[in-house]
């Protein structure tokens, strides 16, 4: 039996008019939520695989009772299947712009009458290997929307720094940045054998030199897996909110 959850999960749907579909969304409060308090809100993509590979509810359980991060709520979208995922999270995919639109002008405007009180300054964009990939080129975007950014070994390609190099308002964000040392061969829908660390490396070098406040991390022996995502949550979430 799993243990009860001392948080609470909401669902919203949203009828996409940018992608043409219904959109599950996922909602999971910290236990002593107040509408009345003020709180950070994180927005997952890969929402169902960051609350279940990465426990993100049991490990806000655990920060929020141990006072180290302050009240959270976390926000999970998730993709149909890897082709979907790879259309909509991808730089270069076919639905990129539009899962960029519904994620600005549809789930931003969705939460805000949800969570009246949130800190405007602490919205968080969270996101693994391509989902990390969409925070990133999302946060940097939309600045006005996005101060924090979460991204654990994100696809990186020219496009990607390219977007880095050019971005004006970078400096206002606050990023977090893993990337595991053995991530030399990673099998992806398209490709096989791709070197994610080498990228991920040139990035942190033009990343902390556009003036954000930066945490670089690379886990040693971390391979592309949610073992290693997992297990770097807790650090991640209270470098972030706490």
């Amino acid at each position: 039996m799993s243990r009860k959850r001392k948080g609470k999960m909401l669902e919203q749907t949203i009828e996409s008019d940018f992608l043409k579909e219904k959109m599950n969304v996922l909602i999971y409060l910290p236990e002593a939520f107040s509408p009345m308090n003020t709180f950070h809100v994180c927005i997952m993509q890969d929402g169902d695989d960051y609350f279940q590979l990465g426990r993100v509810a049991t490990v806000s359980d655990k920060l929020h009772d141990e006072a180290d991060i302050e009240d959270t709520v976390f926000v999970g979208i998730h993709y149909r299947d890897k082709y979907d995922r790879r259309k909509k999270y991808h730089p270069n995919g076919e639905q990129q712009e539009n899962y960029f639109r519904f994620l600005t002008e549809e789930v931003v405007p969705k939460l805000d009458p949800l969570l009246p009180h949130q800190l405007t300054q602490s919205r968080a964009l969270m996101g693994d290997s391509l989902a990390g990939t969409l925070a990133l080129m999302t946060a940097m975007r939309r600045s006005d929307l996005f101060s924090k950014v979460i991204i654990q070994s994100p696809y990186v390609n020219d496009l990607v720094m390219h977007t880095v190099k050019q971005a004006n308002t970078i400096h206002t964000l606050e990023i977090y940045h893993t990337i595991g040392t053995a991530e030399t061969n990673v099998q992806t829908l398209v490709e096989s054998d791709v070197d994610f660390l080498t990228p991920n490396r040139e990035l942190y070098s033009l990343l902390k030199d556009k003036g954000p406040v930066y945490h670089y991390k690379e886990i040693e022996a971390g391979k592309h897996t949610w073992k290693y995502w997992q297990e770097d949550m807790p650090h991640a979430l209270q470098t972030m909110f706490e």
